[in-house]
């Protein structure tokens, strides 16, 4: 754990807050396609999760690497999302 948090701390804030925000995208995305699959549950908490990572992303990014590191354990959960979904839905729709 310490090795990662030293990992982050090398990391620029910019480079923090960018990875942040593709967490909070992917696990929206994750939602969108739990929710289609009816994991009600899983996706409101993903989009939840979502949620509370960009509104304080800058935050995250600027004071607290140590904190910023528990969110990127979000990254387990869209892990876990996609270890029980390994094939995703392929939209036929023709626009």
């Amino acid at each position: 754990m310490e090795e990662k948090t030293n990992i982050i701390k090398d990391l620029s804030i910019e480079e923090r807050e960018e990875i942040l925000v593709d967490i909070a995208r992917t696990l929206e995305d994750t939602a969108r396609e739990a929710f289609v699959e009816g994991n009600t549950q899983f996706a409101a908490l993903s989009n939840n999760m979502a949620e509370a990572i960009r509104v304080n992303a800058d935050e995250l990014a600027r004071d607290d690497p140590e904190n910023a590191e528990l969110v990127f354990q979000a990254t387990a959960m869209i892990s876990q999302f996609e270890a029980v979904h390994p094939y995703r839905m392929v939209s036929m729709a023709v626009h």
